[in-house]
């Protein structure tokens, strides 16, 4: 088997990288393993320098790495370019507040002096997803390795310059031989790499049937998990909602990224009395995309990352529209090279759809009508998915008491469902647990240790 790199936009092949053998795996495991103690004991400070080169780097290579991204996964280049700002950004955030993260605290007890202390768990394996492949390595990339963890990545298969990429920048910035190791390995070989015992925690960004083979596995071996997986977002949109912002921000949450996003809004559940201006509205403003080459400037829209993924999506459309839901756009397969689908928009979308129940993993939104807003949390409640979710009211105080009653991870109200270093990310159901970014995102992967002193 070999990874094969593609341009989704015109099917061409770039490159191809031959897999790994069992013993070339063996090798950079034991490579790791060996650099783990000495990355451990460098001070703090060091490794927190090391962060900052990381992503000064990161900033002077700014262009040729979002060229990569969008020619790997078909990402629009100026997405590229914000997906790489922000991976600097998260460096510079955990190299500035690693000191108090992993401060010692001093706790009060029967001894004459007792504090829990932060210390690394060692080699930490990140199963991560090709829609942002730069960003999802970096967010969990910069809180466990400035703790002084070593890591070791899988990456997804059609995105394999971007992982290398990600390893031959660290390295250049100063980062010592074999702390982060980009593993050239099958799926089939993720099994093997999460029992050896060189491996002390395991990180997955991917569906909810990747996290719960995942979890299986490290669950039999005992070992530490954190899991981002599906979303279903509800966006909802009440009465007394700014439709205007409303729409605007909805065209972004839906199709940044041609709609491959988890915490992309994707159920768009919106109250019967604005609910025919609402559709109107983003169905105008839909229209107005624009799909083209990830490098043109004036294309608003990319392709979708693989073939396949597309066949899924419109297979999705396809049965909703048999069950009853109604195409107000798109919702066609684009002809020619390349993996193209119209921006599309659902409407009467209802319990029993894949609309409705799956996540809909591309640029299709689906409109659910609800009588008012206790109907709307209902709805918004009734996925198994449970990672992000907005609000979108004029009474602050409206919104914050029905997001204390949206079942995710995170809520907005009347803003964009974002990732940012500064908070913590993650979703429960079947979205996954544990969290990433933020300080509690770096203490995921820490070993909380008592120390007693008599």
């Amino acid at each position: 088997m070999s990874f094969v790199s593609i341009n989704p936009s015109t099917d061409e092949c770039i490159l191809e990288y031959p897999a790994w053998d069992s013993r070339q795996l063996d090798e950079a495991l034991t490579l790791v393993a060996t650099a783990t103690p000495d990355w451990a004991s460098t001070t703090l400070d060091a490794r927190c320098q090391l962060l900052r080169d990381i992503g000064s780097l990161t900033r002077q290579r700014r262009d040729e790495l979002a060229r990569l991204i969008s020619l790997e996964m078909g990402k629009l280049y100026k997405e590229s370019l914000a997906e790489i700002d922000k991976c600097a950004t998260a460096c510079d955030y955990y190299a500035d507040h690693a000191p108090a993260f992993l401060a010692d605290d001093i706790i009060a007890s029967d001894a004459n002096f007792s504090c829990v202390r932060r210390e690394p768990i060692g080699t930490v394996l990140a199963i991560m997803p090709w829609n942002f492949p730069f960003w999802q390595v970096f967010r969990f990339a910069a809180p466990a390795l400035v703790a002084g963890n070593t890591a070791v990545l899988k990456h997804a298969a059609n995105v394999p310059q971007c992982a290398l990429a990600i390893e031959q920048l660290f390295n250049d910035a100063g980062m010592p031989a074999n702390v982060f190791r980009a593993l050239m390995i099958r799926s089939d070989q993720v099994e093997q790499v999460i029992n050896d015992s060189r491996i002390q925690a395991i990180t997955i960004t991917g569906s909810e049937a990747a996290g719960r083979a995942v979890a299986a596995t490290a669950g039999a071996a005992l070992k530490k998990t954190v899991l981002e997986l599906g979303g279903s977002d509800a966006f909802i949109v009440l009465e007394d909602a700014d439709i205007d912002l409303a729409v605007t921000t909805a065209i972004t949450s839906r199709f940044m990224n041609a709609g491959q996003s988890c915490i992309a809004a994707k159920r768009f559940i919106v109250v019967k009395q604005i609910a025919d201006v609402f559709c109107q509205r983003f169905s105008d403003a839909i229209s107005k995309l624009k799909c083209g080459d990830q490098f043109s400037p004036t294309a608003t829209m990319a392709p979708m990352a693989r073939r396949d993924l597309r066949v899924e999506l419109h297979q999705q459309v396809i049965d909703s529209i048999a069950k009853g839901a109604h195409a107000i756009c798109g919702c066609q397969i684009q002809t020619g090279p390349g993996a193209w689908y119209q921006p599309s928009l659902l409407d009467h979308v209802s319990a029993g759809m894949p609309a409705y129940d799956e996540e809909l993993f591309g640029p299709v939104a689906s409109l659910i009508r609800v009588n008012d807003e206790t109907q709307a949390l209902s709805v918004a409640n009734s996925t198994r998915f449970g990672l992000g979710g907005s609000i979108w009211t004029q009474d602050s105080e409206r919104g914050k008491k029905l997001a204390r009653q949206l079942q995710s991870g995170a809520v907005f109200i009347n803003g964009l469902v974002k990732s940012d270093p500064r908070l913590p990310f993650g979703g429960i159901k079947a979205s996954g647990y544990g969290r990433e970014l933020s300080y509690y995102g770096m203490h995921e992967f820490i070993n909380h240790k008592t120390l007693w002193v008599r």
